[in-house]
């Protein structure tokens, strides 16, 4: 009888983490092949391997290539990935068909979550959730990232909601799918480039222990659904509030008088804010990915301590 496993491909170093044990700390392959050109795409995505290998754990990056699923990209394959131009960003609805169809696909937030519950990672590091857009009560544009947060047993560690979400009611979505949503040493939800969104967080933690005790017990009680853990960015790269907002709106304006909506309008959103802000927010974001891979590792290694306890 088939099952899942006949579809995944996991690589030695993550296939070892797994069988002796050690924290595992997922990627999604957005960052390989998104954003940016080659060669900067490649270097990116392996130094975030690295900053996860430096501080203790196992990196896994999420693909697919050729119809397999990868449970960890070698180098080569993210090589092939970053260097593609026929790589389809796939969610949950798509896997199969790149899968079925022998495509190769760089996987979203909500995919890589669906591929680390797979393998038994429990924590997965990212830059932003998505969540409810700007307008969704006419475009009805709300991410797919918050239905696989109520139902995939994934610690999401994150800089908050994407900047160009209407933050506020992604948090009411998240409350109403029982997704609990953790300030890491902050009261304030952040919102990706920016260190508070205006919004409070339901709950706070300290520490990458008081996180992994959170994790554990959430699971141990069978409560299925992930975890919102928002770590805001640092003090020195944060991007000032106003200025990102009017960033937003400009992006926001170019979107509507080019009629861009879908799937399109989350990377296009990004690439004009990018160039609205001057580059500002270029090194805000890769500052905050680069924290979240770290604090990931740390809450990584203090749940495979209580996992190792059994």
């Amino acid at each position: 009888m088939n099952n899942f496993f006949d579809y995944l491909d996991i690589n030695k170093e993550v296939l070892d983490g797994l069988r002796y044990y050690k924290p595992i700390v997922a990627l999604k392959s957005t960052l390989v092949s998104q954003g940016m050109h080659y060669p900067d795409n490649i270097e990116n995505a392996l130094n975030l391997e690295k900053i996860v290998r430096d501080n203790g754990a196992v990196p896994a990056t999420m693909g697919i290539l050729d119809g397999r699923i990868k449970i960890g990209l070698t180098d080569d394959e993210m090589e092939i990935l970053a260097k593609s131009k026929n790589v389809i960003k796939t969610g949950r609805r798509n896997i199969p068909y790149v899968v079925s169809m022998g495509l190769s696909g760089e996987t979203t937030s909500a995919a890589t979550m669906i591929l680390s519950q797979y393998a038994g990672i429990r924590v997965f590091a990212t830059g932003g959730i998505g969540g409810v857009h700007r307008n969704a009560d006419k475009s009805f544009d709300i991410s797919a990232d918050l239905t696989e947060l109520s139902t995939t047993n994934v610690a999401v560690i994150c800089s908050g909601g994407k900047a160009i979400l209407d933050i506020g009611l992604t948090l009411e979505r998240l409350e109403t799918f029982g997704v609990p949503v953790i300030g890491y040493c902050t009261d304030d939800f952040p919102a990706f480039y920016t260190k508070s969104s205006g919004h409070k967080v339901p709950m706070r933690v300290d520490n990458p222990s008081e996180c992994a005790k959170l994790m554990k017990t959430k699971w141990d009680l069978k409560l299925d659904g992930g975890i919102v853990v928002a770590n805001p960015i640092s003090q020195h790269y944060k991007a000032q509030r106003d200025n990102t907002d009017k960033a937003i709106e400009l992006a926001l304006y170019e979107a509507d008088r080019n009629g861009i909506t879908g799937k399109e309008i989350t990377p296009f959103l990004i690439k004009k804010i990018m160039e609205f802000s001057n580059g500002e927010i270029v090194l805000a974001n890769m500052s905050l990915i680069k924290d979240n891979a770290l604090l990931a590792a740390q809450i990584a290694i203090e749940y495979n301590k209580l996992e190792n306890e059994k």
